[in-house]
Protein backbone atom coordinates (compact mmCIF):
# COMPACT_ATOMS: atom_id res chain seq x y z
CA UNK A 1 0.00 0.00 0.00
CA UNK A 2 1.54 3.50 -0.84
CA UNK A 3 2.22 6.00 1.44
CA UNK A 4 -0.48 7.69 -0.26
CA UNK A 5 -3.21 5.32 0.42
CA UNK A 6 -2.27 5.14 4.26
CA UNK A 7 -2.65 8.78 4.86
CA UNK A 8 -5.81 8.63 3.11
CA UNK A 9 -7.10 5.37 5.59
CA UNK A 10 -5.59 7.39 8.91
CA UNK A 11 -6.38 10.57 8.27
CA UNK A 12 -9.78 9.62 6.78
CA UNK A 13 -10.96 7.16 9.26
CA UNK A 14 -10.46 9.75 11.90
CA UNK A 15 -12.99 12.77 10.17
CA UNK A 16 -14.94 10.17 9.91
CA UNK A 17 -15.19 9.43 13.47
CA UNK A 18 -15.11 13.15 14.30
CA UNK A 19 -17.84 13.66 11.65
CA UNK A 20 -19.99 10.80 13.11
CA UNK A 21 -19.83 11.98 16.85
CA UNK A 22 -20.84 15.53 15.56
CA UNK A 23 -24.24 13.91 14.10
CA UNK A 24 -24.62 11.78 17.33
CA UNK A 25 -24.24 14.80 19.12
CA UNK A 26 -26.06 17.52 17.30
CA UNK A 27 -26.91 20.34 19.20
CA UNK A 28 -30.63 21.32 19.89
CA UNK A 29 -30.78 23.65 22.16
CA UNK A 30 -28.65 27.09 22.98
CA UNK A 31 -27.28 25.06 26.21
CA UNK A 32 -25.63 22.12 24.38
CA UNK A 33 -24.73 24.24 21.71
CA UNK A 34 -22.89 26.69 24.37
CA UNK A 35 -21.97 24.44 27.25
CA UNK A 36 -23.02 20.80 25.94
CA UNK A 37 -25.92 21.14 28.40
CA UNK A 38 -23.52 21.75 31.28
CA UNK A 39 -23.24 17.83 31.81
CA UNK A 40 -19.88 16.81 30.87
CA UNK A 41 -17.88 13.99 33.37
CA UNK A 42 -14.50 15.54 34.48
CA UNK A 43 -12.64 13.12 33.04
CA UNK A 44 -14.72 13.69 29.62
CA UNK A 45 -13.93 17.84 30.15
CA UNK A 46 -10.19 17.24 31.03
CA UNK A 47 -9.45 15.26 27.81
CA UNK A 48 -11.73 17.71 25.85
CA UNK A 49 -9.72 20.64 27.74
CA UNK A 50 -6.07 18.73 27.05
CA UNK A 51 -7.46 18.42 23.15
CA UNK A 52 -8.67 22.05 22.89
CA UNK A 53 -5.28 22.90 24.47
CA UNK A 54 -2.98 21.28 22.53
CA UNK A 55 -3.35 23.33 19.21
CA UNK A 56 -1.40 23.39 16.20
CA UNK A 57 1.21 25.16 18.19
CA UNK A 58 2.01 22.53 20.58
CA UNK A 59 1.56 19.79 18.30
CA UNK A 60 3.33 20.84 14.68
CA UNK A 61 5.25 24.14 15.76
CA UNK A 62 6.14 24.28 19.16
CA UNK A 63 8.36 21.32 18.90
CA UNK A 64 9.73 22.71 15.51
CA UNK A 65 10.44 26.28 17.25
CA UNK A 66 12.12 24.71 20.00
CA UNK A 67 14.26 22.58 17.51
CA UNK A 68 15.44 26.15 15.62
CA UNK A 69 16.03 27.88 18.84
CA UNK A 70 16.86 25.67 21.50
CA UNK A 71 16.42 26.96 24.77
CA UNK A 72 15.52 30.18 23.74
CA UNK A 73 12.45 28.85 22.43
CA UNK A 74 11.23 26.95 25.34
CA UNK A 75 9.52 29.90 26.65
CA UNK A 76 6.97 28.68 24.41
CA UNK A 77 6.70 25.49 26.83
CA UNK A 78 7.25 27.09 30.17
CA UNK A 79 4.54 29.88 29.53
CA UNK A 80 1.72 28.00 28.26
CA UNK A 81 2.18 25.19 30.90
CA UNK A 82 2.36 28.35 33.95
CA UNK A 83 -0.60 29.73 32.28
CA UNK A 84 -3.00 26.65 32.39
CA UNK A 85 -1.76 25.95 36.10
CA UNK A 86 -2.56 29.97 36.32
CA UNK A 87 -6.23 29.49 34.84
CA UNK A 88 -6.63 26.29 36.90
CA UNK A 89 -5.94 28.06 40.20
CA UNK A 90 -7.02 31.63 39.85
CA UNK A 91 -9.61 31.81 37.47
CA UNK A 92 -11.78 28.78 36.41
CA UNK A 93 -13.58 27.27 39.38
CA UNK A 94 -14.39 31.25 40.20
CA UNK A 95 -15.71 31.66 36.76
CA UNK A 96 -17.79 28.29 37.11
CA UNK A 97 -19.10 29.60 40.56
CA UNK A 98 -20.81 32.69 38.88
CA UNK A 99 -22.41 30.50 36.20
CA UNK A 100 -22.38 32.47 33.16
CA UNK A 101 -22.18 30.48 29.73
CA UNK A 102 -19.25 33.16 28.44
CA UNK A 103 -16.71 35.27 29.48
CA UNK A 104 -18.23 38.75 27.65
CA UNK A 105 -21.67 37.67 29.64
CA UNK A 106 -19.14 37.82 33.35
CA UNK A 107 -17.82 40.91 32.49
CA UNK A 108 -20.77 42.07 31.58
CA UNK A 109 -22.78 41.44 35.03
CA UNK A 110 -19.84 41.74 36.81
CA UNK A 111 -19.49 45.53 36.23
CA UNK A 112 -23.12 46.12 35.62
CA UNK A 113 -23.06 47.46 32.48
CA UNK A 114 -23.84 46.52 28.27
CA UNK A 115 -20.83 48.17 27.32
CA UNK A 116 -18.45 46.31 29.03
CA UNK A 117 -19.61 43.65 27.47
CA UNK A 118 -19.71 44.73 24.10
CA UNK A 119 -16.03 45.84 24.75
CA UNK A 120 -15.34 42.24 25.73
CA UNK A 121 -17.06 41.12 22.99
CA UNK A 122 -14.39 43.00 20.53
CA UNK A 123 -11.23 41.75 22.51
CA UNK A 124 -12.44 37.55 22.48
CA UNK A 125 -13.11 38.10 18.66
CA UNK A 126 -9.82 39.93 18.28
CA UNK A 127 -7.91 37.45 20.27
CA UNK A 128 -10.31 34.51 18.79
CA UNK A 129 -9.30 35.25 15.36
CA UNK A 130 -5.84 35.71 15.70
CA UNK A 131 -5.46 32.09 17.37
CA UNK A 132 -7.91 30.65 14.61
CA UNK A 133 -5.15 32.24 12.16
CA UNK A 134 -2.69 30.11 13.62
CA UNK A 135 -4.45 27.12 13.74
CA UNK A 136 -6.13 27.19 10.64
CA UNK A 137 -2.29 27.99 9.19
CA UNK A 138 -1.02 24.90 10.63
CA UNK A 139 -3.92 22.39 9.53
CA UNK A 140 -3.11 23.43 5.94
CA UNK A 141 0.14 22.25 6.56
CA UNK A 142 -0.90 18.72 7.44
CA UNK A 143 -3.44 18.96 4.75
CA UNK A 144 -0.99 19.90 2.04
CA UNK A 145 1.73 17.42 2.74
CA UNK A 146 -0.65 14.34 3.70
CA UNK A 147 -2.87 15.05 0.76
CA UNK A 148 0.11 15.72 -1.72
CA UNK A 149 -1.68 19.13 -2.18
CA UNK A 150 -0.37 23.03 -2.27
CA UNK A 151 -0.55 24.83 1.19
CA UNK A 152 -3.24 26.76 -0.02
CA UNK A 153 -5.39 23.77 -0.82
CA UNK A 154 -4.80 22.11 1.98
CA UNK A 155 -5.83 25.44 3.92
CA UNK A 156 -9.67 25.03 1.92
CA UNK A 157 -9.52 21.48 3.01
CA UNK A 158 -9.07 22.56 6.42
CA UNK A 159 -11.61 25.44 6.75
CA UNK A 160 -14.39 22.64 4.91
CA UNK A 161 -13.92 20.06 7.47
CA UNK A 162 -13.55 21.93 10.39
CA UNK A 163 -17.48 23.57 9.12
CA UNK A 164 -19.00 20.12 8.78
CA UNK A 165 -18.11 19.21 12.53
CA UNK A 166 -17.91 22.58 14.23
CA UNK A 167 -21.29 24.33 13.00
CA UNK A 168 -23.31 21.43 12.94
CA UNK A 169 -22.40 19.81 16.74
CA UNK A 170 -21.87 23.28 18.80
CA UNK A 171 -20.14 22.56 22.04
CA UNK A 172 -22.12 19.46 23.33
CA UNK A 173 -20.35 17.55 19.59
CA UNK A 174 -17.13 19.21 19.46
CA UNK A 175 -16.75 18.21 23.38
CA UNK A 176 -17.04 14.52 22.41
CA UNK A 177 -15.17 15.05 18.93
CA UNK A 178 -12.23 16.72 21.13
CA UNK A 179 -11.76 13.63 23.39
CA UNK A 180 -11.55 11.59 20.40
CA UNK A 181 -9.22 13.76 19.13
CA UNK A 182 -7.10 13.94 22.59
CA UNK A 183 -7.17 10.08 21.78
CA UNK A 184 -5.58 10.42 18.38
CA UNK A 185 -3.08 13.25 19.10
CA UNK A 186 -1.52 12.05 21.86
CA UNK A 187 -1.09 8.24 20.35
CA UNK A 188 0.73 10.28 17.26
CA UNK A 189 2.85 12.30 19.35
CA UNK A 190 4.01 9.94 21.69
CA UNK A 191 4.71 6.66 19.78
CA UNK A 192 7.14 8.36 16.70
CA UNK A 193 9.08 9.98 19.73
CA UNK A 194 9.31 6.33 21.29
CA UNK A 195 10.83 5.06 18.56
CA UNK A 196 13.06 8.13 17.82
CA UNK A 197 14.31 7.77 21.39
CA UNK A 198 15.14 4.04 20.89
CA UNK A 199 16.83 4.75 17.52
CA UNK A 200 19.01 7.71 18.93
CA UNK A 201 19.60 6.79 22.56
CA UNK A 202 18.37 3.68 23.16
CA UNK A 203 15.67 4.59 25.68
CA UNK A 204 12.07 4.19 25.41
CA UNK A 205 11.04 7.20 27.27
CA UNK A 206 11.57 10.55 25.45
CA UNK A 207 12.11 12.51 28.25
CA UNK A 208 14.84 10.24 29.44
CA UNK A 209 16.51 9.81 25.71
CA UNK A 210 16.93 13.75 25.50
CA UNK A 211 19.90 13.44 28.52
CA UNK A 212 20.55 9.55 27.30
CA UNK A 213 23.75 9.25 25.30
CA UNK A 214 23.90 9.15 21.61
CA UNK A 215 23.76 5.51 20.70
CA UNK A 216 26.33 6.70 17.18
CA UNK A 217 28.53 8.49 18.72
CA UNK A 218 28.77 8.15 22.59
CA UNK A 219 28.02 11.30 23.40
CA UNK A 220 25.45 12.74 25.27
CA UNK A 221 22.39 13.55 23.57
CA UNK A 222 22.54 17.56 23.82
CA UNK A 223 26.56 17.50 23.40
CA UNK A 224 25.97 15.47 19.73
CA UNK A 225 23.72 18.40 19.12
CA UNK A 226 25.40 21.22 20.15
CA UNK A 227 28.42 20.08 18.39
CA UNK A 228 26.75 19.43 15.07
CA UNK A 229 25.05 22.71 15.23
CA UNK A 230 27.94 24.96 15.67
CA UNK A 231 30.01 23.05 13.66
CA UNK A 232 27.80 25.22 10.97
CA UNK A 233 27.44 28.56 12.90
CA UNK A 234 24.65 27.99 14.77
CA UNK A 235 24.87 28.95 18.17
CA UNK A 236 24.82 26.14 20.92
CA UNK A 237 21.17 24.44 21.26
CA UNK A 238 21.63 25.11 24.96
CA UNK A 239 22.96 28.77 25.09
CA UNK A 240 21.01 31.17 27.52
CA UNK A 241 19.72 34.38 26.01
CA UNK A 242 21.35 37.60 25.85
CA UNK A 243 18.11 39.65 26.51
CA UNK A 244 16.51 38.71 29.62
CA UNK A 245 14.08 41.27 29.82
CA UNK A 246 12.02 39.85 26.41
CA UNK A 247 12.23 36.62 27.56
CA UNK A 248 10.67 37.34 30.90
CA UNK A 249 8.28 39.09 29.38
CA UNK A 250 7.42 36.83 26.55
CA UNK A 251 6.87 34.23 29.54
CA UNK A 252 4.81 36.20 31.56
CA UNK A 253 2.49 36.94 28.02
CA UNK A 254 2.28 33.45 27.18
CA UNK A 255 1.16 32.69 31.04
CA UNK A 256 -1.55 35.36 31.36
CA UNK A 257 -2.78 35.27 27.57
CA UNK A 258 -3.52 31.48 28.40
CA UNK A 259 -5.83 32.53 31.48
CA UNK A 260 -7.21 35.01 29.41
CA UNK A 261 -8.32 32.78 26.52
CA UNK A 262 -12.07 32.01 26.03
CA UNK A 263 -11.83 29.09 24.29
CA UNK A 264 -10.63 27.03 27.69
CA UNK A 265 -12.16 29.44 29.87
CA UNK A 266 -15.93 28.29 28.45
CA UNK A 267 -14.69 24.68 28.79
CA UNK A 268 -15.66 24.50 32.92
CA UNK A 269 -19.36 25.71 32.34
CA UNK A 270 -19.74 22.31 30.72
CA UNK A 271 -19.50 20.41 33.86
CA UNK A 272 -22.20 20.18 36.41
CA UNK A 273 -20.82 21.75 39.48
CA UNK A 274 -17.91 23.64 40.71
CA UNK A 275 -16.23 20.93 42.61
CA UNK A 276 -16.14 19.04 38.97
CA UNK A 277 -14.55 22.14 37.47
CA UNK A 278 -11.70 21.84 40.02
CA UNK A 279 -11.09 18.04 38.77
CA UNK A 280 -11.65 18.53 35.50
CA UNK A 281 -8.48 21.09 35.89
CA UNK A 282 -6.26 18.26 37.25
CA UNK A 283 -7.60 15.58 34.71
CA UNK A 284 -6.34 18.60 32.17
CA UNK A 285 -3.23 18.76 33.34
CA UNK A 286 -2.43 15.12 33.56
CA UNK A 287 -3.51 14.55 30.19
CA UNK A 288 -1.54 17.83 28.78
CA UNK A 289 1.43 16.90 30.37
CA UNK A 290 1.83 13.77 28.37
CA UNK A 291 2.93 15.61 25.47
CA UNK A 292 4.47 18.79 27.08
CA UNK A 293 6.93 16.31 28.39
CA UNK A 294 7.76 14.79 25.15
CA UNK A 295 8.22 17.78 23.60
CA UNK A 296 11.39 19.05 24.07
CA UNK A 297 12.87 15.33 23.35
CA UNK A 298 11.44 15.31 19.91
CA UNK A 299 12.07 18.82 19.46
CA UNK A 300 16.09 17.86 19.63
CA UNK A 301 15.70 14.86 18.13
CA UNK A 302 14.07 16.62 15.07
CA UNK A 303 16.74 18.82 15.26
CA UNK A 304 19.49 16.30 15.16
CA UNK A 305 17.92 13.87 12.74
CA UNK A 306 17.66 16.61 10.11
CA UNK A 307 21.28 17.75 10.21
CA UNK A 308 22.38 14.22 9.93
CA UNK A 309 20.53 13.58 7.07
CA UNK A 310 22.36 16.58 5.06
CA UNK A 311 25.51 15.35 6.45
CA UNK A 312 25.53 11.64 7.12
CA UNK A 313 29.33 11.28 7.59
CA UNK A 314 29.58 14.41 9.46
CA UNK A 315 29.61 18.27 9.43
CA UNK A 316 33.24 18.20 8.13
CA UNK A 317 32.52 16.41 5.17
CA UNK A 318 30.45 17.10 2.25
CA UNK A 319 26.50 17.32 2.25
CA UNK A 320 24.39 15.39 0.21
CA UNK A 321 24.24 15.20 -3.19
CA UNK A 322 20.79 17.11 -4.19
CA UNK A 323 20.20 14.09 -6.88
CA UNK A 324 20.36 12.10 -3.41
CA UNK A 325 18.11 13.90 -0.93
CA UNK A 326 15.41 11.59 0.61
CA UNK A 327 12.26 11.08 -0.64
CA UNK A 328 10.60 12.58 2.11
CA UNK A 329 12.87 16.06 1.29
CA UNK A 330 10.82 15.23 -2.05
CA UNK A 331 7.64 15.25 -1.07
CA UNK A 332 7.90 18.11 1.57
CA UNK A 333 9.08 19.97 -1.54
CA UNK A 334 5.96 19.68 -3.38
CA UNK A 335 4.15 21.62 -0.64
CA UNK A 336 6.52 24.81 -0.83
CA UNK A 337 7.46 24.11 2.39
CA UNK A 338 10.88 22.81 1.79
CA UNK A 339 12.89 24.86 -1.05
CA UNK A 340 16.01 24.36 -2.73
CA UNK A 341 18.29 26.29 -4.60
CA UNK A 342 21.81 25.66 -5.74
CA UNK A 343 23.87 28.54 -4.49
CA UNK A 344 27.22 27.47 -6.07
CA UNK A 345 26.13 25.09 -8.44
CA UNK A 346 27.56 22.19 -6.61
CA UNK A 347 24.66 19.87 -6.78
CA UNK A 348 24.79 19.32 -2.90
CA UNK A 349 22.79 20.74 -0.50
CA UNK A 350 24.79 23.12 1.82
CA UNK A 351 22.40 23.70 5.25
CA UNK A 352 24.64 26.04 7.80
CA UNK A 353 23.36 29.42 9.11
CA UNK A 354 24.14 32.20 6.71
CA UNK A 355 25.84 34.32 8.81
CA UNK A 356 28.58 37.48 8.56
CA UNK A 357 29.78 35.29 11.94
CA UNK A 358 30.36 32.39 9.56
CA UNK A 359 31.27 34.11 5.98
CA UNK A 360 34.90 33.36 5.70
CA UNK A 361 34.14 29.38 7.07
CA UNK A 362 31.38 29.00 4.43
CA UNK A 363 33.78 30.93 1.51
CA UNK A 364 36.59 28.16 2.31
CA UNK A 365 34.03 25.35 2.06
CA UNK A 366 33.63 26.71 -1.21
CA UNK A 367 29.95 27.96 0.05
CA UNK A 368 27.77 30.94 -1.04
CA UNK A 369 25.01 30.55 1.16
CA UNK A 370 22.71 28.58 2.73
CA UNK A 371 20.42 26.44 0.03
CA UNK A 372 17.89 24.68 1.85
CA UNK A 373 15.14 26.47 3.50
CA UNK A 374 12.76 24.47 5.80
CA UNK A 375 9.41 25.60 7.81
CA UNK A 376 9.62 25.14 11.01
CA UNK A 377 6.02 24.14 11.27
CA UNK A 378 6.90 20.46 8.90
CA UNK A 379 9.49 19.25 11.58
CA UNK A 380 7.28 17.28 13.63
CA UNK A 381 5.31 15.90 10.84
CA UNK A 382 8.02 15.21 8.75
CA UNK A 383 10.04 13.59 12.12
CA UNK A 384 8.94 10.04 11.32
CA UNK A 385 10.09 10.27 7.46
CA UNK A 386 13.58 11.53 8.23
CA UNK A 387 13.89 8.70 10.73
CA UNK A 388 12.83 6.08 8.39
CA UNK A 389 9.61 4.90 10.44
CA UNK A 390 7.31 2.14 9.24
CA UNK A 391 4.19 4.13 7.06
CA UNK A 392 1.74 3.61 9.20
CA UNK A 393 3.66 5.68 11.81
CA UNK A 394 3.76 8.93 9.38
CA UNK A 395 -0.43 8.00 8.48
CA UNK A 396 -0.67 8.41 12.47
CA UNK A 397 1.12 11.41 12.75
CA UNK A 398 -1.21 12.82 10.07
CA UNK A 399 -4.14 12.08 11.21
CA UNK A 400 -2.73 13.27 14.69
CA UNK A 401 -1.68 16.83 13.53
CA UNK A 402 -5.10 17.65 12.15
CA UNK A 403 -6.83 16.80 15.52
CA UNK A 404 -4.54 19.09 17.60
CA UNK A 405 -5.16 22.05 14.64
CA UNK A 406 -9.40 21.29 14.11
CA UNK A 407 -10.04 20.74 17.92
CA UNK A 408 -8.67 24.36 18.80
CA UNK A 409 -9.88 25.94 15.39
CA UNK A 410 -13.32 24.37 17.08
CA UNK A 411 -12.94 25.45 20.22
CA UNK A 412 -12.35 28.91 19.24
CA UNK A 413 -14.79 29.19 16.69
CA UNK A 414 -17.62 27.95 18.96
CA UNK A 415 -16.20 31.03 21.12
CA UNK A 416 -16.65 33.51 18.93
CA UNK A 417 -19.89 31.99 17.95
CA UNK A 418 -21.46 32.35 21.12
CA UNK A 419 -19.60 36.03 21.74
CA UNK A 420 -21.21 37.24 18.88
CA UNK A 421 -24.95 35.73 19.00
CA UNK A 422 -25.44 35.68 22.77
CA UNK A 423 -23.42 38.18 24.09
CA UNK A 424 -23.98 40.93 21.15
CA UNK A 425 -26.97 39.74 19.32
CA UNK A 426 -29.35 38.39 22.37
CA UNK A 427 -27.26 40.37 24.77
CA UNK A 428 -27.06 43.93 23.13
CA UNK A 429 -29.45 43.77 20.09
CA UNK A 430 -32.21 41.71 20.06
CA UNK A 431 -32.72 40.71 23.76
CA UNK A 432 -35.71 38.88 22.37
CA UNK A 433 -34.58 36.80 20.11
CA UNK A 434 -35.76 32.87 19.83
CA UNK A 435 -33.48 30.05 20.70
CA UNK A 436 -33.95 28.95 17.15
CA UNK A 437 -32.49 32.38 15.79
CA UNK A 438 -29.53 32.72 18.30
CA UNK A 439 -28.54 29.54 17.05
CA UNK A 440 -28.45 30.36 13.78
CA UNK A 441 -27.00 33.80 14.31
CA UNK A 442 -24.17 31.18 16.04
CA UNK A 443 -23.85 28.56 12.91
CA UNK A 444 -23.83 32.13 10.64
CA UNK A 445 -21.10 33.98 12.63
CA UNK A 446 -18.86 30.31 13.15
CA UNK A 447 -19.07 30.32 9.37
CA UNK A 448 -17.58 33.85 8.85
CA UNK A 449 -15.20 33.44 11.40
CA UNK A 450 -13.63 30.40 9.44
CA UNK A 451 -13.93 32.16 6.40
CA UNK A 452 -11.88 34.96 7.91
CA UNK A 453 -9.24 32.99 9.09
CA UNK A 454 -8.58 30.87 6.19
CA UNK A 455 -8.00 34.27 4.24
CA UNK A 456 -5.30 36.00 6.73
CA UNK A 457 -3.91 31.87 7.32
CA UNK A 458 -3.38 31.66 3.90
CA UNK A 459 -0.45 34.44 4.51
CA UNK A 460 0.17 34.36 8.06
CA UNK A 461 2.14 36.80 10.45
CA UNK A 462 4.71 33.87 11.56
CA UNK A 463 4.78 30.41 12.08
CA UNK A 464 1.68 28.57 13.64
CA UNK A 465 3.01 29.01 17.31
CA UNK A 466 4.16 32.52 16.51
CA UNK A 467 0.70 33.78 15.51
CA UNK A 468 -0.85 31.79 18.29
CA UNK A 469 1.52 33.65 21.14
CA UNK A 470 0.36 36.88 19.62
CA UNK A 471 -3.34 36.08 20.23
CA UNK A 472 -2.08 35.22 24.06
CA UNK A 473 -0.69 38.74 23.94
CA UNK A 474 -4.16 40.09 22.68
CA UNK A 475 -5.84 38.49 25.41
CA UNK A 476 -3.60 39.06 28.12
CA UNK A 477 -3.66 42.64 27.39
CA UNK A 478 -7.32 42.74 27.51
CA UNK A 479 -9.62 40.28 28.88
CA UNK A 480 -7.33 38.86 31.66
CA UNK A 481 -7.02 42.50 33.74
CA UNK A 482 -10.76 42.38 33.17
CA UNK A 483 -11.04 38.92 35.00
CA UNK A 484 -8.72 39.36 37.68
CA UNK A 485 -9.85 42.62 39.09
CA UNK A 486 -13.81 41.61 38.37
CA UNK A 487 -12.98 38.77 40.88
CA UNK A 488 -10.42 39.98 43.06
CA UNK A 489 -11.67 43.67 43.30
CA UNK A 490 -14.47 44.92 44.70
CA UNK A 491 -13.54 49.07 43.68
CA UNK A 492 -12.90 48.56 40.28
CA UNK A 493 -16.38 49.91 38.22
CA UNK A 494 -17.17 49.57 34.94
CA UNK A 495 -15.90 52.97 33.78
CA UNK A 496 -12.23 51.73 35.03
CA UNK A 497 -12.51 48.15 33.59
CA UNK A 498 -13.96 49.75 29.97
CA UNK A 499 -10.79 52.05 29.59
CA UNK A 500 -8.32 49.72 30.90
CA UNK A 501 -9.63 46.67 28.00
CA UNK A 502 -9.94 49.70 25.84
CA UNK A 503 -6.17 50.97 26.40
CA UNK A 504 -4.01 47.12 26.88
CA UNK A 505 -6.23 46.38 23.55
CA UNK A 506 -5.13 49.42 21.35
CA UNK A 507 -1.51 49.51 22.88
CA UNK A 508 -0.52 45.98 22.08
CA UNK A 509 -2.77 45.85 18.80
CA UNK A 510 -1.06 49.05 18.07
CA UNK A 511 2.76 47.33 19.02
CA UNK A 512 1.98 44.34 17.19
CA UNK A 513 0.73 45.75 14.03
CA UNK A 514 3.92 48.19 13.56
CA UNK A 515 5.76 45.00 13.23
CA UNK A 516 3.30 42.20 11.71
CA UNK A 517 1.25 44.54 9.76
CA UNK A 518 -1.83 46.68 9.83
CA UNK A 519 -4.84 43.93 10.26
CA UNK A 520 -1.98 41.84 9.38
CA UNK A 521 -2.02 42.22 6.31
CA UNK A 522 1.02 41.61 4.54
CA UNK A 523 3.59 44.33 3.18
CA UNK A 524 1.55 47.13 5.64
CA UNK A 525 4.11 47.26 8.44
CA UNK A 526 5.66 49.86 9.58
CA UNK A 527 8.94 49.04 11.05
CA UNK A 528 10.50 45.45 9.78
CA UNK A 529 9.76 43.12 12.94
CA UNK A 530 13.75 42.77 14.02
CA UNK A 531 15.41 43.65 17.37
CA UNK A 532 17.17 45.66 16.34
CA UNK A 533 13.79 47.74 15.94
CA UNK A 534 11.95 47.03 18.83
CA UNK A 535 11.63 49.32 21.71
CA UNK A 536 13.53 48.36 24.98
CA UNK A 537 14.16 45.05 23.44
CA UNK A 538 10.48 43.86 23.14
CA UNK A 539 9.24 41.87 20.35
CA UNK A 540 5.97 42.02 19.23
CA UNK A 541 5.36 38.75 20.74
CA UNK A 542 6.13 39.75 23.89
CA UNK A 543 4.11 43.16 24.85
CA UNK A 544 1.25 41.59 25.70
CA UNK A 545 2.47 41.57 29.44
CA UNK A 546 2.93 45.32 28.98
CA UNK A 547 -0.14 45.63 27.38
CA UNK A 548 -1.73 44.15 30.75
CA UNK A 549 0.26 46.29 32.73
CA UNK A 550 -1.43 49.19 31.62
CA UNK A 551 -4.63 48.22 31.16
CA UNK A 552 -4.46 46.97 35.10
CA UNK A 553 -3.26 50.90 35.84
CA UNK A 554 -5.60 52.99 33.81
CA UNK A 555 -8.42 50.51 35.20
CA UNK A 556 -7.41 51.16 38.69
CA UNK A 557 -7.17 54.71 38.30
CA UNK A 558 -9.98 55.21 36.32
CA UNK A 559 -11.83 53.48 38.95
CA UNK A 560 -10.78 55.65 41.89
CA UNK A 561 -11.03 58.51 40.25
CA UNK A 562 -15.50 57.35 40.11
CA UNK A 563 -17.63 56.10 41.84
CA UNK A 564 -17.38 52.46 43.77
CA UNK A 565 -19.65 49.82 42.07
CA UNK A 566 -22.90 49.15 43.24
CA UNK A 567 -22.91 47.57 47.16
CA UNK A 568 -24.79 44.57 45.33
CA UNK A 569 -21.72 44.04 42.92
CA UNK A 570 -19.27 44.61 45.44
CA UNK A 571 -21.54 41.73 47.61
CA UNK A 572 -21.37 39.62 44.72
CA UNK A 573 -17.76 39.55 44.41
CA UNK A 574 -17.54 38.83 47.62
CA UNK A 575 -19.59 35.90 47.19
CA UNK A 576 -18.15 34.60 44.24
CA UNK A 577 -14.66 34.36 46.06
CA UNK A 578 -15.71 33.23 49.29
CA UNK A 579 -15.80 29.32 49.41
CA UNK A 580 -18.74 28.82 51.48
CA UNK A 581 -21.97 28.15 49.40
CA UNK A 582 -19.94 26.86 46.13
CA UNK A 583 -22.30 23.96 46.05
CA UNK A 584 -25.16 26.75 45.81
CA UNK A 585 -23.89 28.29 42.63
CA UNK A 586 -26.81 27.93 40.36
CA UNK A 587 -26.79 25.84 36.50
CA UNK A 588 -27.46 27.11 32.96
Amino acid sequence: MSQFAINLLFVGGSFALYIGIAIWAKAGSTSDFYVAGGGVHPITNGAAIGADWMSAASFISMAGLIAAGGYANSTFLMGWTGGYVLLAMLLAPYLRKFGKFTVPEFIGDRFYSKNARLVAVICLIVASVTYVIGQMAGAGVAFSRFLEVDATMGLIIAAVVVFVYAVLGGMKGITYTQVAQYCVLITAYTIPAVFISLQLTGNALPPLGLFSTHVDSGMPILDKLNQVITDLGFNEYTADVDNKLNMVLFTLTLMIGTAGLPHVIIRFFTVPKVADARWSAGWALVFIALLYLTAPAVASMARLNLMTTIYPEGTQAEPIQYDERPNWIKDWEVTGLIQFEDKNQDGRIQLYNDSPEFESTAQSRGWEGNELVVNRDILVLANPEIANLPGWVIGLIAAGGLAAALSTAAGLLLAISSAVSHDLIKGSINPNITEKGELLAARISMAVAICVATYLGANPPGFAAQVVALAFGIAAASLFPALMMGIFSKRVNNVGAIAGMLTGLGFTLAYIFVYKGWLFIPGTNNLADTPENWVLGISPLSIGAVGAVVNFAVAFIVSNATEEPPVEIQELVESVRYPRGASQAHDH
